[in-house]
């Protein structure tokens, strides 16, 4: 019952919010004399709305989910920009709503565009780090480390590309995919014949992965693993290999996954650099005390939507970037993909060479 209450809450509170931005529209609308048939403008804006419960209900509306995913973008920026375009209407002496309201919603393209461009254009950023060589042979180690591609419909098969081509360019030892990497269902993998671009990563060791969230979300791990073996990326599952006499990799399950082993039990025996991939950044403290050396976390995308990455830095130790934690070494990637609208402000699409000393 509680939960009942708690999502006519939500829903009801979610309504409202999209009456707000609505409201804000036609006002804009009604000034410039372009607002027509008032019951279409409003069952649109609602359809449009809850489009993302639309999307789920059959295979063929899952047109409705693409739109969601653009209108999450809408939703957050358009209750910003209305709230602003309203404050400066009621406190200063621009009462404009033409011009104030135009403005608005070339704010809102702009932003749109920006957000594309940053969403689509991955950058390549370079970490350098020395560890305790331990009894490895190698002196130095090269990996690329990237997370949360959310491979689908919109994060498709030309933006997975470019990551292949930069890792490729990178000449890595080994390259780390941290989850989330593909949007919930693997169908769109599968459709797009994903797996012949991601063959063509070539590095000294291979390529690994492990689960994110998203891939519990689809409940097809099976069906994701197994594709994942067709594009000869190996997916730890709670698993600690030695790799060569080199180093020592772990993968661990994600959060969602309440049945996953502690991180105690996936402690190696070898003296061997010590390499852990775990999805969600939620326990830094857990690894450094048992002498992990190079922890590689993603999920939080440094909130993709300005101002969502002060929310991250407020949930988590370290949210963004690189961090040194007593003799471990951090890092959190905002994510080479993204989830929901394919736009990021205040982020954008990376992957990470991270270059290892070994002294």
């Amino acid at each position: 019952m509680p939960k009942v209450i708690g999502g006519i809450l939500l829903i009801s509170i979610y309504s409202a919010l999209t009456f707000y931005i609505g409201w804000g529209l036609k006002q804009w609308l009604v000034a410039m004399g372009w607002f027509r048939l008032p019951v279409l403008f409003w069952l649109v804006l609602y359809i449009i709305a809850f489009s993302i419960i639309i999307g789920r209900l059959h295979e063929y509306l899952q047109f409705f989910s693409v739109i969601s995913n653009y209108w999450m973008f809408v939703f957050e920026y358009g209750l910003l920009l209305c709230l602003t375009a309203q404050l400066i209407i009621w406190l200063t002496p621009f009462k404009n709503v033409q011009i104030i309201g135009s403005i608005a919603i070339a704010v809102l393209f702009v932003l749109g565009v920006v957000g594309s461009y940053l969403a689509y254009s991955p950058v390549v950023r370079h970490l350098e780090v020395t560890m305790d060589k331990k009894d490895s042979e190698l002196t130095s180690l090269r990996v690329v480390a990237a997370s949360d591609f959310h491979l689908g419909v919109l994060s498709h098969k030309r933006h997975l590309q470019r990551f292949v081509d930069l890792t490729n360019e990178a000449n890595p030892d080994i390259v780390l995919l941290a989850g989330d990497i593909v949007d919930d269902d693997p169908k769109w993998f599968v459709q797009e014949g994903m797996a012949d671009v991601i063959k063509q990563l070539t590095s000294t060791y291979g390529t690994y992965g492990i689960l994110g969230n998203h891939e519990y979300y689809g409940k097809k791990i099976p069906d994701f693993i197994k594709e994942m073996e067709n594009a000869n990326v190996k997916i730890l599952l709670d698993e600690t290999i030695r790799i060569a006499d080199a180093f020592i990799l772990t993968g661990q399950e994600d959060k969602t996954n309440i049945d996953r082993k502690p991180l105690d039990d996936l402690k190696p025996s070898a003296n061997l650099p010590w390499l852990v991939m775990n999805h969600t950044p939620d326990d830094l403290i857990t690894p450094s005390k048992l002498g992990v050396d190079f922890h590689m976390s993603g999920h939080t995308h440094k909130g993709q939507l300005w101002p969502n990455q002060y929310i991250t830095a407020r949930v988590f130790e370290l949210d963004y970037g690189y961090k040194l934690k007593e003799q471990m070494h951090t890092l959190v990637s905002s994510g080479y993909g993204f989830w929901g609208p394919p736009m990021r402000i205040g982020s954008r699409s990376e992957l990470w060479v991270v270059d290892i000393k070994l002294q």
